[in-house]
């Protein structure tokens, strides 16, 4: 029997967690000196009410290896017997060196046991990583192997294209989710910037200004990169602002072709932490690497401004 494990920074709504049998290993979130366990001792909206009146600002700290040991010595007793554990990006918190010492002081504890192991470094964060859970437990459920589980998630996790865009990026600069370089950027703009991952953090991409054009460019880069065929879900994020996410999952339904369910699931208090309130987030997997920086898209936006333009004196004439 397979079982999946993950972060709780995956973000899956409790649904999906109980339909599929995810065991979540908690991160600590410290709330001006007391600690509490993410989505266990604090819901998100409960931090999303009291986030404004902070005099602090929160930290989080990653799940330990004692944290993981215990969910994995859960599943064994359990009887399963091959575990896959999918963790955040290594690039942007201990977490999957911490499942993988976890591991190895399972089988320390235990040189005898045939149980198989294996930890992924996602490269993800959110429901990036959330949609490589979903999609394993769902290959399971269709009776794929854990091998072939394991290569899906090895092969495509690199693909999980992210879109988060954020109202204030002191969140993400402070916790060093954002470079400083690109962080500085988007406060000289003075706009909606757009981020994604690259080599494991997060950058930014594009900016606009309004949540309209953030959608816009959303829904476009979906429609020019999606790969139709793995893509068989969307998941769209958002932290305090469910509305936001609606109107995106109805921009989807109705400029695009895709037949696909569309989840829409809130963030977590460890991610919130860092992307703070107005969050909105949207989540696939593109055909292949193909270039995204702040650059390209800029020369993008304008030779289509000057292709308007064009359009617009051909008519005069």
């Amino acid at each position: 029997m397979i079982k999946i494990i993950a972060d709780s920074t995956c973000d899956l709504s409790q649904e999906i967690i109980e339909k599929y049998h995810i065991s979540i290993a908690p991160l600590t979130i410290n709330i001006e000196g007391k600690l509490y366990r993410d989505r266990i001792d604090i819901k998100p909206n409960d931090f999303y009410n009291m986030m404004e009146e902070l005099d602090k600002e929160p930290t989080t700290a990653m799940p330990s290896p004692t944290e993981y040991l215990n969910v994995i010595k859960k599943a064994t007793q359990d009887g399963y017997n091959e575990i896959l554990c999918i963790c955040m990006s290594s690039g942007t918190s201990g977490a999957y060196q911490s499942a993988v010492i976890a591991k190895d002081y399972f089988f320390d504890e235990n040189p005898e046991s045939s149980v198989n192991i294996h930890v992924v470094d996602s490269k993800c964060m959110s429901h990036g990583s959330g949609w490589l859970l979903l999609k394993s437990a769902r290959l399971r459920e269709q009776g794929s192997t854990f091998e072939e589980i394991i290569r899906f998630n090895e092969t495509y996790k690199t693909n999980v294209k992210h879109f988060l865009s954020v109202d204030d990026l002191d969140h993400l600069t402070k916790s060093g989710r954002l470079s400083n370089t690109s962080a500085f950027i988007g406060k000289i703009l003075k706009i909606k910037p757009i981020m994604t991952m690259k080599q494991g953090k997060g950058a930014i991409v594009a900016k606009e200004r309004g949540i309209k054009k953030v959608f816009k460019h959303y829904v476009d880069n979906f429609v020019d990169r999606i790969d139709k065929e793995i893509t068989d879900f969307i998941i769209i994020g958002y932290t305090s602002d469910r509305t936001r996410a609606e109107n995106l999952k109805n921009k989807i339904m109705k400029e695009t072709d895709f037949l696909g369910e569309i989840f829409i699931m809130q963030m977590g208090v460890a991610v919130g932490t860092h992307v703070g309130l107005g969050a909105v987030s949207m989540y696939f997997v593109e055909k292949e690497h193909k270039k995204d920086s702040l650059l390209i898209n800029e020369v993008h936006g304008l030779i289509e401004k000057k292709n308007e333009l064009f359009e617009k004196i051909k008519i005069k004439k």
